[in-house]
């Protein structure tokens, strides 16, 4: 539905707050129906889908399914096929000093939940989150991005064809205004994926009602190109990983750190890459289907800006350089000799630009990595495994892959997430279900109770000194 005011929202959540308590008692089999339900209507509707993204971001059918559809169909799976075994929560290890209990972590729902996605990758980044909301027995309200309007309208027809009021809500409206009026609700969970900046906004927010978060965020993410790497595949994997979604992608690669020496021969790599993927010439590339655009055009101008800064501070263009910010077009971009002073370096670029940045020793790459804020993923390119290690070993990073991009995401065993600015938290399968639940500690004590011998009065009976020597014993204290 459409964002009218506070009150409209204030509704929305008492209806939601009357049926939390209903829904967190469901089962597993009715938590799966829902699911299934919702996983049939998105399939059944996946064409309006591909239709509403090339609106919005002129992005391929292939693509469109590589990227949104598939990563979230297996999100429906993954939860369906385990959710019966994540409720069932986890046997704590016997405890030798209390013989006569047991322990168990029991999952509960959070209750009220929040979710806000972003527009970069406007349906899987919403609905995933939303099924380990639901899978963990939570109420949810979530809100699309205004800036992708004709995927938000897809996404709230399809909701409201599936789901009850008090059950999911979806809210349409621009960002700025309907975000800060939802976050005066006392909810009991956020998860909120965007940037940085907005994020520590929301963190503090949310520390008003005491509210979990979990922050899906960005930053620069460093690619490290060892001595002994394959250039020409490097620049294969490289050029698909930051092209996709025309680098619209938090985890895109956003920089290269490369050896001085095979700065010129990785660059002219991935501008034939560049070539191959989307054609020879600019016109062709402009003009290909496979290549999306930019989400908006002030995107787009701040891409010209910062390319004409790194040109007026001696980079030089291997291929692109030049937008049209009408069309919302900015090419596929090289620059090389780029150094750390350029504005390109400053913040996370979010577009199909690569800067190279050349080092003497993999030393100044480790420190430079270290010397700046926590990056979401880092991607390391070579056949060495000790230099391999020294980067791992020396930075740190929400995810890292090693002689590829992206594709870590893909293992939804695994949990994704950021670090320090990159993010708090993660999700993906049993980890997106974590994210929403409480996990309650809870033990049951049995007939004989030895803590009985603990109580007070203190005195020097038979029965208190032998445990305390024979715990003192035990222990070695």
């Amino acid at each position: 539905m459409k964002f009218e005011n506070f009150e409209q929202l204030k509704k929305i959540f008492d209806i939601q707050e009357s049926s939390r308590w209903e829904i967190a008692q469901t089962t597993a089999f009715e938590r799966i129906q829902k699911l299934k339900k919702l996983r049939e209507a998105l399939i059944e509707r996946k064409e309006e889908f591909y239709e509403a993204i090339w609106k919005d971001f002129h992005k391929s059918k292939f693509e469109a399914w590589a990227t949104e559809i598939f990563p979230t169909i297996e999100e429906f799976d993954c939860a369906i096929s385990n959710l019966k075994k994540w409720m069932r929560g986890k046997r704590g290890r016997w405890v030798f000093f209390l013989p006569t209990t047991c322990s168990r972590t029991k999952f509960e729902p959070k209750g009220r939940v929040l979710v806000m996605a972003p527009w970069n990758y406007p349906l899987h980044l919403f609905i995933s989150p939303i099924i380990s909301a639901v899978a963990a027995g939570n109420v949810v309200m979530a809100k699309p991005s205004h800036k992708t309007p004709n995927v938000s309208g897809f996404l709230t027809s399809l909701f409201e064809s599936v789901f009850r009021i008090d059950e999911v809500s979806v809210i349409e409206g621009e960002g700025a205004v309907v975000g800060e009026e939802l976050l005066k609700l006392p909810f009991d969970h956020i998860f909120f994926t965007g940037s940085p900046k907005v994020g520590a906004h929301i963190g503090e927010i949310s520390q008003r009602y005491h509210a979990g978060i979990t922050l899906e965020l960005g930053g620069k993410s460093p690619t490290v190109v060892l001595e002994d790497a394959d250039i020409r595949q490097s620049a294969n994997r490289i050029t698909w990983g930051k092209m996709l979604n025309a680098g619209q992608t938090c985890i895109a690669p956003d920089y290269i750190l490369c050896p001085k020496e095979k700065v010129d021969e990785l660059a002219d790599a991935i501008a034939e890459e560049i070539k191959l993927s989307f054609g020879e010439t600019e016109e062709l590339r402009k003009a290909s289907e496979d290549f999306p655009r930019i989400v908006e055009k002030k995107a787009t101008e701040r891409h010209q800006q910062l390319i004409n800064d790194a040109i007026k501070k001696g980079a030089t263009v291997v291929i692109g350089g030049k937008c049209d910010i009408e069309n919302r077009y900015t090419p596929p971009t090289v620059l090389k000799n780029v150094t750390p002073q350029m504005e390109i370096m400053d913040s996370e670029i979010f577009g199909p630009i690569l800067p190279i940045v050349g080092y003497e020793e993999l030393e100044n790459a480790i420190e430079y990595i270290q010397e700046h804020p926590k990056p979401l993923s880092l991607y390391i390119f070579g056949k060495s495994r000790s230099q391999t290690n020294d980067v791992l070993n020396q930075t740190t990073a929400g995810s890292t892959c090693i002689n590829n991009c992206i594709i870590q995401i893909e293992n939804i065993t695994m949990p994704f997430g950021g670090v320090g600015n990159s993010g708090i938290g993660s999700y993906h399968g049993f980890y997106g279900f974590k994210a929403f639940s409480h996990e309650r500690n809870v033990m049951r004590q049995h007939s004989f109770d030895i803590i009985k011998y603990f109580h007070p009065p203190y005195r020097q009976n038979k029965a208190q000194t032998f445990l305390k020597r024979f715990l003192d014993f035990i222990k070695k204290m």
